[in-house]
């Protein structure tokens, strides 16, 4: 017969241990609402020990949202295979994914939370934008974007951004209808870039060269079309 003895962990391991109590729980509540003493309770330690590795509920909520920033930049890298307006909306399920996996705390992320304009949280939110502007440019093929096409990229992240958050609020269009909308709103923006450019029109034209006709730039086409008649 054997007793069971409690593993001691090492510092590293009870960090990250404690990181993703937090987030778990940032995932159902706004972290302002979480108190350190419900952290130690699901991690099973005491309160003083919480403090042992991290000076305050601070630096563990910007831990918990550099993981967070972490996984959430991972959502947007994508295969380079296939039609672009396919590869966008795989893009975007993932995401939101993870916007309804981690609704408080993406919102805690977006907004700031209660690390609003601290410089770290600032950075973390920055460094998920830079990525998903970086994987946008990857799949388009251009290294040295112009200016109109940076304009085009960086409204498009803010956009999906904003439209996460308002539908985080009473969940009032269904998600897959958002997911398609927002991979339209890339073609649409970028359309309405190419009116007023040239170097953009040979790039909108080298985006649809290949789409099929059931894919969702295809749709919106159909879409507006029957818009117009």
């Amino acid at each position: 017969m054997s007793t069971g003895v409690r593993r001691r962990m090492g510092v590293e391991e009870r960090r990250q241990q404690l990181i993703g109590v937090a987030l778990e729980l940032f995932s159902s509540r706004s972290p302002d609402e979480v108190s350190i003493d419900e952290i130690a309770s699901a991690a099973g330690i005491s309160r003083p020990l919480v403090y042992h590795y991290f000076p305050g509920k601070l630096s563990l909520y910007e831990a918990a949202l550099r993981r967070a920033s972490d996984e959430l930049a991972g959502r947007f890298v994508e295969p380079q295979e296939g039609p672009l307006g396919d590869r966008l909306l795989r893009v975007m399920r993932r995401f939101f994914d993870f916007v309804e996996d981690h609704g408080p705390g993406f919102s805690a992320l977006m907004r700031g939370g209660p690390a609003v304009g601290s410089s770290t949280t600032n950075a973390l939110i920055d460094s998920v934008r830079q990525a998903a502007y970086v994987q946008i440019l990857s799949h388009l093929r251009v290294e040295d974007p112009p200016a109109r096409l940076e304009l085009v990229i960086r409204s498009w992240i803010s956009l999906a951004e904003s439209t996460a958050l308002i539908w985080l609020d009473g969940r009032r269009i269904p998600r897959a209808e958002l997911e398609a909308q927002l991979v339209h709103d890339f073609a649409a923006l970028a359309a309405v870039s190419a009116a007023y450019d040239e170097e953009m029109g040979m790039l909108l034209r080298r985006m649809f060269k290949d789409e099929p006709t059931d894919g969702p730039f295809s749709a919106l086409a159909a879409r507006l079309i029957a818009l117009a008649s």
